[in-house]
């Protein structure tokens, strides 16, 4: 009987413990307790399995523990169509087409941080829909180069304006769930030989000009998830660089979440051990090219990692550290009880698609008021260009798409002005690229053309005779050698005979409009010749009405340029004094490429060489007119310690509502260091309605007035005089204030 009754005992005690749930899996206890309570839990190698990949773009969970697979999707524009376990071709689903959002630099162009909030959460609910755990985005690097075939991908040239604004897109993102992976950590800033570069750069540049958006993700915007570049900075890889990982992300700027590897960026095992790599993913045995297929327990923090525990050579103590920040992650993630569930292709997404092109497209140029298109006097509208009827998100990388649907130029302007009786006809002008597939993913377009440039453009000129006005469309595409990953522009000008076509275009009608769709800043020789410019940007599923909505007036621009447009590829500071694309060592595979403008990229340069752009960093017309009053600044003297506010009123002198982006720059009058003419620190959208004021505010604390001093290693803002320059784009300041800074 005493033997039942302690059996009995027993087996209550057992079903007891059985029903208390694991310290790992309450969602009440602290995050770091948590970790505590599921780390010991983990046999060696479950803690390897976590730290890599296992497919494509998936890593292993802990069944035995309940930790689901975790999966990552590249954007970060859409989330990206399903592949194979260990391909980049697509697995052939029919569930996962997507909304394709505006390219980041249509983003940038908006200047309003509300708009990246939404971009982040309607993207998040997309990735939670399709069940990703990561989106690999946003991208902030800088825009050193309009050559860069990536920096369509990415936030413009300006280190303020990118941090502003990556910090909404990241919160709205996690906010459901769903990590953000900002890239490319650090110094990607062209993709010619992007795996062999070794950045040279003082670290004033570094502090100053590259690492400033990063630091905002991760500090503000609390980003949960970083992912190492694939070139090199002090000649090591920095997917595990001691300098860039261990010394700033982790130990100065505190960051928690963990450093991924960019596919196939790690190269060495005992670096990636110590030197900050915390997930590695790839493909291949080396990660990227070469191999045995299913290769994943090859990678260098696999089965080669788990051979140094082995020989003694490494404890678990490094390997713990990673674990940690992984199993954090999946806290955050695929181990909360509660995450949204996510919607796909709703109305919702397709309206945040619309309305952030809509704020991002800029009015470059509009002479004679060409634009908006008056649609109570315009019968005929010509439409030339094969960008008015090329499909868009397909192709140009990783951030290529499957889309439910893409309203093309042609479509979209014919639509609209249809339903004022508008005829609307259509020439070809130029063939440029007539394919449209990228990893498994066709655009079902056939835009073969077989007639020469000659008759393309005769045709288009007779029907450009007979028209009220003409549009023409063109610009660059997501070729190689154009706005692409992997590749570089190899020259500043329009593709395709392009600019033969808007000569002949001009002479014909004196109504003429060019759009210009890319990520990146072209040659315009015939900008003094054509009335109104309009750019484009790749803007993603709802393309043709978002451009309708502006070309038409529906919409009123308020889009301003995150980067300079120069004249000639020889006015921008790399190609002028820089080592763009670098020079190769002897007999190695590396190329060294000094950033010798140092802080000097975009406004910067253009103010130090007094060259003349074509369009300022921060420009943007509108179909209304405003004006600056007269600025008031809270002090004329403040300490370090102090913040500053300097308001200005803007009135709206025009005849339809807008919005206008009232920017800040300071100018330090005196320094010790050599420092920029004048640098972006703030800035702020206002919508108006025809002859309304607002007062437009904007505070500045100290780091708006600092410089990196690199002998001490830290930000200084030295007493002095300083001067607030205030305006509508880097050329248009006519608004000044002074202050001391005691």
């Amino acid at each position: 009987m005493k033997r039942i009754v302690f059996l009995a005992v027993v087996l209550a005690a057992l079903m007891a413990q059985a029903t208390v749930t694991p310290l790992y899996l309450d969602e009440t206890a602290p995050l770091e307790q948590r970790i505590d309570d599921l780390l010991p839990r983990l046999t060696l190698d479950e803690k390897l399995a976590i730290i890599h990949a296992q497919s494509k773009f998936s890593s292993a969970g802990v069944p035995r523990l309940g930790i689901p697979t975790f999966w990552t999707d590249d954007g970060p524009h859409g989330v990206r169509p399903d592949v194979l376990w260990d391909e980049w071709e697509q697995a052939g689903a029919t569930n996962d087409s997507c909304v394709a959002f505006p390219a980041l630099t249509c983003l940038a162009a908006t200047w309003n941080p509300a708009m990246a909030h939404r971009y982040g959460v309607a993207l998040g609910e997309e990735a939670r829909y399709r069940g990703k755990d990561m989106i690999l985005g946003p991208g902030v690097n800088i825009y050193r180069t309009p050559l860069n075939g990536r920096n369509f991908e990415y936030m413009g040239e300006d280190p303020y304006l990118a941090s502003i604004m990556v910090v909404p897109y990241v919160q709205g993102l996690q906010s459901q769930g769903v990590a953000a992976c900002v890239k490319h950590y650090a110094l990607n800033n062209n993709e010619l030989f992007r795996h062999t570069t070794n950045v040279i750069i003082d670290d004033r540049a570094l502090h100053e000009i590259y690492l400033p958006a990063f630091k905002a993700a991760v500090q503000q915007g609390h980003a949960w998830g970083i992912m190492g570049a694939y070139n090199l900075y002090k000649n090591i890889h920095n997917c595990h660089n001691p300098y860039l990982l261990n010394d700033i992300l982790k130990r100065d700027w505190g960051f928690d979440g963990v450093v991924v590897s960019d596919w196939g960026g790690a190269h060495d095992t005992e670096q990636a051990i110590r030197y900050g790599l915390d997930l590695e993913f790839g493909t291949w045995t080396n990660g990227l090219s070469e191999g045995a297929r299913n290769a994943y327990d090859n990678y260098y923090l696999a089965l080669p990692y788990k051979r140094l525990i082995e020989q003694g050579k490494y404890t678990t103590r490094e390997l713990d550290e990673k674990v940690r920040r992984v199993l954090r992650l999946f806290m955050r993630t695929t181990l909360r009880d509660y995450r949204p569930r996510g919607s796909m292709c709703s109305a919702d997404h397709y309206d945040a698609a619309r309305t952030i092109a809509g704020e991002g497209i800029v009015l470059l140029q509009n002479k004679g008021g060409v634009l908006p298109i008056d649609t109570r006097r315009v019968r005929r509208v010509l439409v030339v260009g094969e960008n008015a009827i090329k499909m868009m998100t397909v192709g140009g990388g990783s951030s290529s798409l499957k889309v439910q649907r893409e309203v093309l130029p042609l479509d979209g302007l014919k639509a609209r002005l249809q339903r004022d009786g508008i005829e609307v006809d259509y020439a070809r002008g130029y063939v440029g690229d007539t394919t449209g597939a990228y990893n498994g993913v066709t655009t079902g377009q056939n835009l073969v053309d077989h007639r020469t440039p000659a008759q393309l453009i005769d045709d288009a000129v007779s029907k450009a005779r007979q028209a009220d006005a003409v549009v023409f469309f063109g610009g660059l595409n997501k070729s190689n050698h154009q706005d692409a990953e992997e590749y570089d522009r190899e020259d500043y000008g329009l593709p395709y005979g392009q600019n033969e076509v808007i000569e002949a275009l001009a002479k014909a009608n004196k109504n003429l409009v060019v759009v210009n769709i890319s990520g990146n800043a072209v040659a315009m020789p015939w900008r003094d010749r054509v009335p109104a410019i309009v750019q484009g940007w790749f803007i993603g599923s709802e393309a043709g009405n978002a451009l309708a909505d502006v070309l038409v007036g529906d919409v009123n621009p308020s889009g301003k340029l995150p980067f300079t447009w120069p004249e000639r590829l020889q006015d921008v500071g790399a190609h002028a004094v820089g080592d763009y694309p670098g020079t190769k060592r002897t007999g190695e595979d590396i190329w060294d490429e000094e950033y010798r403008e140092g802080l000097y990229v975009g406004y910067r340069w253009v103010d130090k060489a007094k060259t003349r752009p074509a369009f300022a960093f921060g420009h943007g017309l509108s179909y209304t007119t405003f004006t600056l009053g007269k600025a008031v600044v809270s002090s004329n003297h403040i300490t370090a310690a102090d913040s500053l506010t300097v308001t200005v009123p803007v009135t709206n002198t025009g005849s339809c509502a807008g919005a206008e982006v009232v920017q800040l720059y300071v100018r330090d009058v005196k320094s010790s260091m050599p420092r920029p003419a004048k640098e972006l620190k703030g800035f702020k959208k206002v919508y108006l309605q025809p002859g309304q004021t607002a007062q437009v505010s904007i505070t500045i604390g100290r780091d708006a007035l600092s410089y990196y001093d690199d002998t001490r290693h830290q930000w200084v803002a030295e007493p002095g005089d300083f001067e607030l320059l205030l305006g509508t784009a880097s050329d248009r300041l006519p608004v000044k204030a002074k202050f001391t800074l005691e």
